[in-house]
């Protein structure tokens, strides 16, 4: 059997906006590069998401800077399909060098010879370099405490598409993030009665003083944060773009309809506890809330800014029943849920990457994306430079960072010493043609093996 065998410089394994933002940098750099996608370009964006999902950064942020939304309000929010459009279309404006149905099933670094081994489906590659650009949303996570209980259709967040595809009865809702407050207010409006379990969460206004909260982090340098204070981990942030971008109001959603519970603790025959935390979860989220508005009014002020006051942002809605008698267990069975909807996030899979890149529990190693593994890059990820890398915009200037890193070690690796070069200009100078022996410049080599 006959198997293509490509030699590159670099390899970029993932063609969603990270590898996309790879491949852009890398091109300017002039670095001779491959993309391999084992679905379509920015896959997760169109068959892993909700019918209505939008984004939720406005137009004018969340996109990189080389190309605008068509079509779309600045301010607006784009649905998920145009997303996914919107980097196909940027790939092809610079013809970005990208393979769909290929498959990384593994990568291991050479002995004795620089750079690494690529196995895919559709051949070997020889790389001197791999930036793992898969992002975080690569394995769906359900907790272990979730019931083994036929009767229960239970989906994680990545699974669930719109109402329709949940059976009669009511829903539960466990997380509170983004995904899950929109998740939960679509089946409330759809007219299941819904039960959503709120944990640890900040909840920044969509817009306060006629500019959006991505327009107030980039200014008060909230973006920049390089690390999570300690003690967040597992902090949620709750925002939305969703019927034109509305702030989340967790007291809101209890009197639309949903009923709110504090984090899920256990399940046991068919009965659900819930941890007594809802009250102090709300009213940490509030103050994450009025911290950022006070931080917005005093950069108004100090820098003498006409934007309009807004007041009635201030007013927190009186606590509703099932904040002040919280439910601390459910019957679910009584309570009519036959189905129950994970929003609990998802890890990383980095099984295929065989390479001393990743500590004791499975993380990467690196600094700005730069891998602990000489050759090895990572891009995508929350917080791999600062607080803005989980945003489209972030991800593009992690990626430039790196791209300027790999065009750097190969103008290391070019380098040629004195001696070296003396004997070339003398190979040189016996040739005819006046041709060079060396090119420092590699190109994409294909041949074929049997």
């Amino acid at each position: 059997m006959t198997v293509e065998k490509i030699e590159i410089d670099t390899l970029v394994v993932g063609a969603g906006q990270a590898g996309v933002a790879m491949s852009e940098h890398l091109s300017n750099h002039g670095v001779p590069h491959l993309v391999l996608e084992r679905h379509r370009i920015a896959e997760r964006w169109r068959s892993e998401r909700w019918d209505s999902l939008v984004a939720n950064g406005p137009a004018w942020h969340d996109r990189f800077p080389g190309l605008e939304f068509e079509d779309i309000d600045p301010d607006a929010f784009a649905p998920k399909e145009r997303i996914a459009d919107y980097f196909e279309a940027y790939a092809k404006k610079f013809d970005a060098p990208i393979r769909t149905g290929v498959d990384v099933k593994k990568v291991e670094r050479n002995v004795g010879r620089p750079g690494f081994t690529i196995e895919t489906s559709e051949g070997v590659i020889e790389a001197n370099r791999v930036v793992a650009a898969t992002g975080p949303f690569q394995r769906p996570v359900i907790p272990p405490i979730a019931p083994e209980d036929e009767k229960i259709t239970q989906l994680h967040s990545s699974e669930y598409r719109n109402p329709e595809q949940l059976p009669e009865g009511a829903v539960m809702v466990v997380g509170a993030g983004s995904s899950g407050v929109q998740i939960a207010d679509e089946l409330q409006r759809a007219g299941k009665k819904v039960y959503l379990s709120v944990g640890p969460h900040d909840r920044p206004p969509r817009a306060y003083r006629n500019r959006d909260f991505c327009w107030w982090l980039g200014v008060l340098g909230k973006w920049d944060a390089e690390a999570m204070k300690p003690g967040t981990e597992h902090v949620t942030i709750a925002v939305s773009g969703a019927h034109g971008g509305q702030t989340v109001d967790f007291r809101g959603l209890a009197n639309q309809g949903i009923t709110l519970v504090g984090r899920t603790k256990a399940f046991d025959d068919g009965l659900v506890t819930f941890e007594s935390d809802l009250a102090d979860n709300l009213a940490r989220g509030d103050e994450n809330y009025l911290s950022l508005l006070d931080a917005a009014d005093a950069y108004i002020a100090r820098n003498g800014l006409d934007l309009p006051e807004e007041p009635e942002a201030r007013h927190i809605l009186p606590d509703p029943e099932c904040v002040t008698h919280p439910i601390l267990e459910l019957d679910l069975a009584e309570a009519g849920v036959t189905s129950i909807v994970w929003a609990t996030g998802f890890a990383v899979d980095y099984s295929w990457l065989n390479v001393n890149a990743f500590d004791e529990n499975g993380k990467p190693r690196h600094q700005r994306g730069v891998s602990s593994e000489p050759g090895i890059y990572f891009v995508g990820l929350p917080w791999l430079s600062r607080r803005g890398s989980s945003f489209i915009w972030g991800v593009w200037h992690d990626a430039k960072h790196i791209a300027d890193h790999i065009a750097t070690q190969r103008k290391y690796l070019a380098y040629h010493d004195a001696s070296r070069r003396r004997a070339e200009e003398a190979d040189r100078n016996d040739r005819p043609d006046g041709v060079r022996p060396y090119s420092h410049v590699q190109n994409v080599n294909t041949v074929r093996i049997s």
